[in-house]
C-alpha cells in the first residue's frame, strides 16, 4: 500500500512538473503582428517573416496591414491606435514606416502601461499609443540584437532590426530589460495634431484617417467632447470641414445612430466603431464627393 501511494505521489510531481513547464513555456511566447508602409507585390514583409520564424518557428504572426500610405507616419500611428487595444497583453507589434531608415533616428522597442510592446523607428509612429495607453518604458535597441551579419545593411531595418528584435522579444529569447539601454520618456519622439475639444459651443477635432473603403470622414471628436453640445439624436447641427485654417465644406446635417437613420445619398454624422465623431452619406462617398482628405492639416467643427 505505501508503495503505491509513494508512486501515485511521484507521478502526481512529475506530472504537476510537466504542467507548470507548460504554463510557463506558453507565457514566455507573445503574438507578433506586423505592420509596414511596404505594400505585398514585393518580398519585404515575407523576409520580415521569415527572420521572425528561421529565429522562433513555433511564433504566432498576424498582419495589422501593409497599406499604409508610403512615409505616412501619422496614418501608421493612427492605426495602431485604432487596433492595439483588441490584443492581448504581451503582444509585440513591428511597425516600419520609416522615411528616415538609416539615418541617426533611433530603433526603440516601447513599452506602454496596457503592456503592448511596440518596435519600430522613433520618429513619432508610436505618438498615439504613448498617448492613448501611457508609457512603462523605452528601451533602444543593441547592435546584440540586430540580425547577424547585417551591420552593412542601412535601407531595411524591417527586416534586419525590428523583425528580428521583436521576434527575440516575443518568443522569449530575451527579455524587454536585454533589448538595450533606457531611454527617458520625454524624449520619445511625438507628433503634433490637432487635439479634441469644445470650446464656446463648438467640439473641434482633427481627422486622423478617412474610412477609406467608403469614403466616411472619420474625426477623433471623441463622444465626451461631442456629449458637451448636448445634442439628441435627430437634431440638426451645423459642420465645417478646414484644411490649414481654409473652409473646405460647410452643411448642416443630422446626428444620428446609424446610415439607415436618413435617406439615400443624404449626409449624416454618427459614433462610429471607436466611439468617435463621424461624418459620411448613406450609401455614398462623402470624402470623393466634396474633395475631403485626411491628416494634421485636417480639422472639423461642428455646433448647434
Amino acid at each position: 500500500m505505501i508503495r503505491k501511494i509513494l508512486l501515485s505521489l511521484i507521478l502526481l510531481l512529475i506530472l504537476g512538473a510537466l504542467g507548470v513547464f507548460y504554463i510557463s513555456s506558453d507565457k514566455s511566447k507573445s503574438a507578433l503582428i506586423l505592420m509596414t508602409d511596404f505594400g505585398v507585390k514585393d518580398g519585404a514583409v515575407a523576409a520580415m517573416r521569415g527572420v521572425a520564424l528561421k529565429l522562433s518557428p513555433e511564433l504566432t504572426i498576424h498582419d495589422l496591414t501593409h497599406e499604409i500610405p508610403t512615409y505616412n507616419i501619422w496614418e501608421g500611428a493612427y492605426r495602431l491606435q485604432q487596433t492595439a487595444p483588441y490584443w492581448a497583453e504581451g503582444t509585440v507589434f513591428v511597425c516600419v514606416v520609416d522615411p528616415g531608415v538609416g539615418t541617426k533616428r533611433k530603433s526603440i522597442i516601447l513599452k506602454t502601461k496596457a503592456n503592448h510592446y511596440f518596435v519600430g523607428p522613433d520618429n513619432g509612429l508610436f505618438t498615439l499609443v504613448a498617448e492613448s495607453e501611457g508609457v512603462e518604458e523605452i528601451r533602444e535597441i543593441s547592435s546584440a540584437n540586430r540580425r547577424p551579419d547585417s551591420q552593412d545593411s542601412y535601407t531595411f531595418h524591417g527586416r534586419d532590426v525590428f523583425a528580428y528584435s521583436g521576434a527575440k522579444l516575443a518568443s522569449g529569447k530575451i527579455s524587454f530589460a536585454e533589448v538595450g539601454e533606457v531611454i527617458p520618456n520625454n524624449q520619445l519622439v511625438m507628433l503634433d495634431y490637432p487635439k479634441s475639444r469644445f470650446e464656446n459651443g463648438i467640439a473641434s477635432g482633427g481627422i486622423p484617417v478617412l474610412d477609406i473603403q467608403y469614403g466616411n470622414v472619420w474625426t477623433n471628436i471623441d463622444k465626451n467632447t461631442f456629449d458637451k453640445l448636448g445634442v439628441k439624436p435627430g437634431e440638426m447641427l451645423n459642420v465645417k470641414v478646414l484644411s490649414k485654417d481654409s473652409l473646405v465644406f460647410q452643411g448642416i446635417m443630422p446626428y444620428v445612430h446609424t446610415f439607415g437613420d436618413v435617406k439615400e445619398g443624404d449626409n449624416l454624422l454618427y459614433m462610429n466603431s471607436l466611439m468617435n465623431l463621424s461624418i459620411g452619406i448613406n450609401m455614398n462617398d462623402f470624402a470623393n464627393r466634396y474633395g475631403i482628405s485626411s491628416g494634421r492639416d485636417w480639422k472639423v467643427e461642428v455646433s448647434k
